[in-house]
Formats: C-alpha cells, sequence, structure tokens
C-alpha cells in the first residue's frame, strides 16, 4: 500500500499537464453557450484560512435558497430511508466483505510518531491491508498530500490555477473539519462498532470531556471522511472540468470508501448523505467563487 501516497502526490501533476484548452492563467469553460474563458488570480497567502468566515456563511446562505429546497429534501428522503435499513445493510456488508476475506481491522504502519501532551501521536499512515486503503482516503491527510502536489506543480510552473486548487484544498480541510466536528457533537450518534441499540444510539450535546474522550460514542453522524474526500474531488473536477475521468473515478472511489467505513464499524449508511452533500456542496461553491469569466472582453463572477 505505500505507493498510494506517491500517486497522491503525482495526481496532481497529471491533472496540471498542460493541454491546448489549458494554460497557467486562463482556460476555456467546456460546454459553455458562448465563447468564454477564466482566469483565475493569484490566492492571497493565507487566504484558506482568512476567507473561511465569508465562505460558510456564504454556503449556508446558498444552501437554503428556495432553489436548492428539492436538493436538502432529496438529503433528508435518502438520509430517513437508509436509517430505516441502517443495521441490516451494516450486516450484510460485513457479512459479505468477511466472506471475502477483506479485513475489516485497521492496520497500517505510522509514518511518523511524536509524543504530544505525553501521548504518541501517529503523523501519517501507510495502509496494510484494502480496507484500510480506502478508509484513509476519507483522513484529511490525503487532501493535504493533494494539497501539497497541486501547490508544488502551481509554484513550479507559476500556474494560478494548480495554488488556488490547492489552496481551495486546504481551505475545505479546515471548515469541513470544523463544520462536521460540530454536526458530531449536536447529533451524538453511536458509532456502530460500540452502538448499543440498533442503529445506534443518539445523545446530542454531550459534555466535551465525554465526546473527546469517547468518541466512537458520538461521532457518527455526519461522516467527516466523504466530506472531506468529495469535497476534494469536487474542487478538482471543477477547476479541471476538461478531465473528464476526475469526479467519475473520484465519486466511484467515495462509494468505496463508504463501503470501508461500514465494514469497520465506524459509520452507518445513512452518514453519508449528508456528508457527500457537505463536501460537494462546500468544494463547489469556493471553486465557482474562486475564478472570473471572461466573455466578449468583459469578467464577472460565477454564481
Amino acid at each position: 500500500m505505500k505507493p498510494l501516497l506517491l500517486i497522491l502526490l503525482l495526481a496532481p501533476f497529471c491533472c496540471w499537464a498542460q493541454t491546448n484548452d489549458s494554460l497557467p492563467q486562463h482556460k476555456t469553460l467546456l460546454n459553455s453557450p458562448a465563447p468564454v474563458r477564466i482566469m483565475y488570480s493569484k490566492p492571497k497567502p493565507f487566504s484558506f484560512i482568512t476567507h473561511i468566515p465569508k465562505d460558510v456563511a456564504g454556503f449556508a446562505k446558498t444552501s437554503f435558497q428556495k432553489n436548492n429546497l428539492p436538493n436538502l429534501g432529496i438529503i433528508v428522503a435518502s438520509t430517513a430511508v437508509l436509517y430505516l435499513s441502517d443495521q441490516s445493510i451494516t450486516n450484510t456488508v460485513q457479512d459479505k466483505m468477511e466472506d471475502n476475506f477483506i479485513l475489516a481491522r485497521e492496520n497500517f504502519k505510522p509514518m511518523f510518531r511524536v509524543n504530544i501532551g505525553g501521548k504518541p501521536t501517529n503523523i501519517g499512515k501507510l495502509p496494510r491491508n484494502i480496507n484500510t486503503a480506502f478508509y484513509d482516503l476519507g483522513q484529511g491527510s490525503s487532501a493535504m498530500v493533494l494539497a501539497a502536489g497541486f501547490f508544488i506543480a502551481g509554484k513550479i510552473s507559476k500556474d494560478n490555477r494548480a495554488l488556488n486548487t490547492a489552496c481551495e484544498l486546504t481551505e475545505t480541510f479546515i471548515a469541513l473539519g470544523v463544520g462536521t466536528q460540530m454536526l458530531k457533537y449536536a447529533t451524538g450518534r453511536e458509532n456502530p462498532s460500540d452502538a448499543t441499540t440498533i442503529r445506534g444510539k443518539w445523545q446530542p450535546f454531550p459534555s466535551w470531556k465525554n465526546f473527546q474522550n469517547n468518541k466512537t460514542r458520538y461521532d457518527a453522524f455526519p461522516s467527516g471522511h466523504m466530506a472531506t474526500f468529495v469535497s476534494a474531488v469536487t474542487i478538482i473536477g471543477e477547476n479541471y472540468p476538461e478531465k473528464k475521468w476526475i469526479k467519475p473515478l473520484g465519486y466511484s472511489i467515495a462509494g468505496l470508501c463508504g463501503l470501508a467505513m461500514i465494514n469497520n464499524g465506524v459509520h452507518w449508511s445513512s452518514d453519508f448523505p449528508l456528508g457527500f452533500a457537505l463536501g460537494h456542496g462546500y468544494g463547489k461553491y469556493i471553486a465557482r467563487k474562486n475564478r472570473k469569466i471572461i466573455q466578449t472582453g468583459e469578467a464577472s463572477m460565477i454564481n
């Protein structure tokens, strides 16, 4: 599984490879009704932090607009339908995985191990089985490796598109990391591995000490892993639409990541619709916000 880290680091260079319609600061917008080009400005230092408050507020406002109500209905309905079948889905997935000798136990080798506050802490993981490999793709470290790759590619070629992609990946990692943790705290759903009732007990707003020290009792809903990975796929796909393989491949891998999380007892199936929606929605919002379209000599922000 060691090549996985190298693949993630080199993946940005596959997207960045120059094509006829891909220039350092401009590119043709595919499937547009009129000839347009997109311009990427060089991101400001630390904009991946300073933009978060405004972007989160803008995303929240956009999400609850009238035209997005059908999408919200789909999220609620799909979560409810999956919730009713959560236990049977979990049992079936775990049984099928076991029949095919796909181990549920997380098995990895730490890349680095340091002591933080007297407690050994792993920095980076090298998976040792297939289930762990797909599960770890949802970890924030994967998004940060991708961001590093785009940053290096952007610096080498002075490519603002790649630099913006790196900045956006970092922003979503931070914003969704904090946001999903707040939702987990507010809902307090048990992980399948530690469930005390069918489909897991819900214990909203536990004490902060219990939440930190007993994560598996309150950590299931929604899936932060799914949100992080889907946001990365969405951002890269939005910024490199000429690479048509990115979204189909990325979202397919997200599905496999979901199966791995059900198999190792980290998430229920109904934890995924909201996680997917958060990752897709926020990724799409900031990717479109940070670019300008050029048409008939005039520039305007993409809505």
